[in-house]
């Protein structure tokens, strides 16, 4: 089967289930559903547990929004401060061991924060310092994680690999939340007169707990990468690399930009409780929709793969996302505000296959790591700190306005980026050789 430089195959997308074939990304993509599904459940419990301690501590709706912020700041400093070191330790060591030692600092994490939840606290604090102890711990995980797919299916099921990973990652994320919004309401008689969040963390640990067993399992096809000596030269690599080419700028840039100014999830809290006025199960069916939506795409995308003109598709669609985020932003009712959050994820889920086959297809092997470290770290920017963006144009504008224009920039971003970007409109197939030649024309 022909191969590209970089030792990619060039052969057709692989459809269907191909990639289940492989009996490590079977249990590798069963072990990330069941930690995927405890940690949505819980971000359900830390939300809810930091507004309503915010608000019995004094703080208006508007501090509130604020201290919800806060959250997604403390996730991703570590991301920040780390991420480009996590990138080489990716490419250095075995990346199975990364990831289990990560999700074993979670799991503690998980343990305390159901201590916290025991023993009331009026200082938040605590739980942001454990929800940075969980940064740190994705901070390296992301990487290894990211590098580690290939490992686990043959080169000409890896899009198909891609696809199926982002589709169990939507049914978690969209269950998830659903799940921990339930459970924050029953009482379970094995858990004595315990209610609310620390039945949520339980059930995360659980799944924790499931998730190392499965992983521990797995034997990757590869070893780990070359010793290279740590330094500035090789821990810079990756950010040299995404700079010096332009598709994989783009692709990463728009998406960090388009969410860090369209997200929304950090405020749903505030929507549910002051917009919508739905309470704890609400909030739960808000951050379940997104996931919806990717999830009903991703399932269109396993049966018929994105074959031609995908930067162009992208770029639509992270458009869509920007005007349906406008739409959430100025509902006043439940139906419309699930709908919008629904197209929201079913736009962004395009968004995230293209880039995450456009970051693997575009990246030698040996440089992996470190680009996935990159690529994880605008995530967390779009995504953790998109959250304490949102938090702060809040404190300042109210939640509403902060919604509506975030997604008006998104819109504005997408337009920047079809313009600054040729080579991510010229993106084609989803090909090693389609890369190439999309990256040729800015040669």
């Amino acid at each position: 089967m022909p191969r590209g430089a970089d030792g990619l195959e060039t052969a057709p997308i692989a459809a269907g289930g191909s990639a289940f074939q492989s009996r490590d990304f079977r249990l590798y993509q069963t072990a990330r559903l069941l930690v995927i599904l405890g940690a949505e459940a819980q971000s359900i419990a830390v939300a809810w547990q930091v507004y309503q301690i915010s608000l019995a501590t004094g703080h208006s709706v508007r501090d509130s929004a604020l201290s919800l912020g806060n959250t997604g700041l403390a996730l991703f400093l570590p991301g920040l401060f780390f991420m480009l070191p996590a990138g080489h330790v990716a490419d250095r060591y075995d990346k199975r061991y990364v990831i289990l030692a990560c999700y074993g600092l979670q799991a503690v994490c998980t343990v305390a924060l159901l201590w916290i939840s025991l023993h009331p606290v009026a200082s938040l604090v605590p739980i942001y310092a454990v929800l940075f102890l969980i940064g740190m711990g994705r901070c390296f995980s992301g990487p290894a994680a990211s590098a580690m797919l290939p490992m686990l299916v043959p080169k000409e099921s890896f899009v198909n690999a891609v696809t199926w990973g982002a589709t169990i990652y939507q049914t978690a994320n969209a269950t998830g939340p659903m799940v921990g919004g339930l459970l924050f309401t029953v009482t379970f008689a094995a858990l004595g007169r315990w209610r609310g969040a620390p039945v949520v963390y339980v059930f995360t640990l659980a799944m924790l707990c499931g998730f190392l067993v499965l992983v521990g399992t797995i034997r990757t096809r590869a070893v780990a990468g070359p010793k290279k000596s740590f330094n500035a030269t090789t821990v810079l690599a990756g950010l040299k690399y995404v700079a010096q080419t332009k598709l994989l700028l783009g692709s990463i840039s728009l998406d960090l930009f388009a969410v860090l100014f369209g997200g929304a999830a950090g405020l749903m809290p505030i929507f549910a409780n002051n917009v919508l006025h739905t309470g704890a199960q609400g909030l739960g069916l808000l951050r379940a929709m997104p996931s919806v939506g990717a999830l009903a795409v991703s399932l269109t995308l396993v049966l018929k793969p994105i074959r031609r003109r995908a930067g162009k598709l992208m770029l639509v669609c992270v458009g869509i996302f920007g005007a349906a985020t406008v739409v959430f932003g100025l509902s006043r009712v439940m139906w419309l505000s699930a709908a919008a959050l629904l197209l929201v994820g079913a736009s962004d889920m395009v968004s995230v296959v293209v880039r995450s086959s456009v970051l693997q297809l575009a990246t030698p092997p040996e440089m992996r790591g470190r680009v996935s470290a990159v690529n994880w770290l605008f995530i967390g920017a779009s995504n953790e700190f998109g959250e304490f963006e949102s938090g702060v144009t809040a404190h300042w504008w109210g939640a509403v306005p902060a919604v509506v224009i975030g997604g008006l920039a998104s819109l504005a971003v997408t337009g920047a980026a079809a313009v600054l970007f040729p080579a991510l409109r010229r993106a084609d197939k989803l090909t090693a050789e389609s890369m190439r030649e999309a990256e040729g024309w800015e040669q």
